[in-house]
């Protein structure tokens, strides 16, 4: 990687992580058309929830290694797009980034999201379920607990709370996503799931959603497209020719398998009694199969086009993060999602990396001769 931020505000010394974060937040605000108000409020709570660490110059190096980015920034955005509908503009934050212990990270990142539900009003009766799950004492893995907004218009946000399997040791992951399973009436939903090599992430909407879900995402080691394609448990769900041309025009016509950054799913659930999922997203690390940012536009760009989805706004928002060229680095995208739930159309959905502390150089090698990363 490149040392030094690269996008938007100069650092000169002076400039620091909140600043810089809530720069980037506040003009994506502005691309997907949320008011003035919203976004400095937006900005101003994710700063808030940073804590001391908003403050630290970007002189100094990250507040730690943070597992959420490439280059450990805390923060990551993404853009969630519909058909005729505008993106909405999302943003990921570990708030316990700058503690001492992965223990103490947990704790911290419980408080800031105790401190938005009561703000809020929501409730936390799933989340109350889970914390001696997920929070031991003596935790486990790459991290305790990350949220995310999806910025609303009105200044009351989607919340999302992101856990670690791992928590009490990979070995016991599967166990421990079907304990949580269980604690939230999803009794039967853990043997829905396809095979996978590890459960990083389970997450749980809070506030109000139109149907609140809690989120098992897979690990899958050397992805194929075909694979890819068969591997969404929900009823009448995509159809896996669709499925497998996603996964090719991301991570391009020469990567067979996914060996450099492995590929991810997202398994939904939202009704108790049902056994099998209601929602099923292909996440694909297009940042490990791109030589750089611009041919990552250029594959989002078709995506959305395949979509019926215009663009533009996409283009609009890497400009809103940095000022850099795009055939400079790559990992500015660093994600492309395709999202499929019951009732509604598919999304597909871009994650923006913030890139306060580097750049991570272009691709050189094809990405199809690459070893695995583990």
């Amino acid at each position: 990687m490149t040392g030094g931020p690269a996008g938007g505000l100069a650092s000169g010394g002076t400039a620091t992580l909140g600043d810089f974060a809530g720069g980037q937040l506040r003009r994506l605000c502005a691309v997907v058309g949320l008011s003035e108000g919203d976004a400095d409020g937006y900005a101003e709570l994710v700063t808030e929830s940073l804590g001391a660490v908003a403050g630290r110059s970007l002189d100094l190096p990250p507040p730690s290694r943070s597992f959420l980015s490439d280059d450990h920034t805390p923060v990551e955005f993404s853009l969630s797009f519909r058909p005729g509908s505008a993106p909405a503009v999302r943003v990921l934050v570990e708030p316990g980034c700058g503690a001492r212990s992965l223990a103490r990270n947990g704790r911290t990142g419980l408080a800031a999201v105790r401190a938005m539900t009561e703000r809020w009003g929501f409730a936390t009766d799933s989340l109350d379920a889970l914390v001696n799950l997920f929070l031991p004492a003596r935790p486990q893995g790459a991290l305790a607990l990350w949220y995310a907004l999806e910025l609303r218009p009105g200044g009351v946000p989607g919340l999302k709370v992101y856990l670690n399997p791992a928590a009490n040791g990979e070995e016991r992951s599967a166990s421990t996503v079907r304990e949580a399973l269980r604690r939230l009436g999803h009794d039967q939903a853990f043997y829905a799931l396809p095979e996978a090599g590890g459960y990083p992430f389970l997450a749980l909407d809070l506030g109000d959603w139109d149907a609140p879900r809690v989120k098992v995402y897979l690990r899958h080691d050397a992805l194929s497209a075909a694979e890819a394609g068969r591997l969404s448990r929900m009823p009448g769900g995509p159809d896996p020719a669709s499925v497998e041309g996603f996964f090719r025009a991301v991570a391009g016509p020469d990567v067979p398998l996914l060996t450099r950054r492995p590929g991810l799913t997202c398994h939904s659930f939202t009704e108790t009694g049902a056994a099998r999922p209601s929602g099923f997203t292909l996440h694909v690390p297009v940042r490990d199969y791109a030589e750089h940012d611009g041919e990552a536009l250029r594959r989002a760009t078709k995506v959305l086009g395949d979509f019926g989805i215009e663009a533009g706004v996409l283009a609009e928002a890497l400009t809103a993060l940095t000022s850099r060229r795009l055939d400079e680095g790559v990992g500015l995208i660093a994600y492309l999602a395709l999202a499929h739930q019951q009732g509604s159309p598919p999304r597909v959905t871009a994650y923006l990396s913030s890139e306060a502390y580097a750049v991570r150089p272009p691709n050189r090698a094809p990405a199809r001769s690459a070893q695995p990363v583990r």
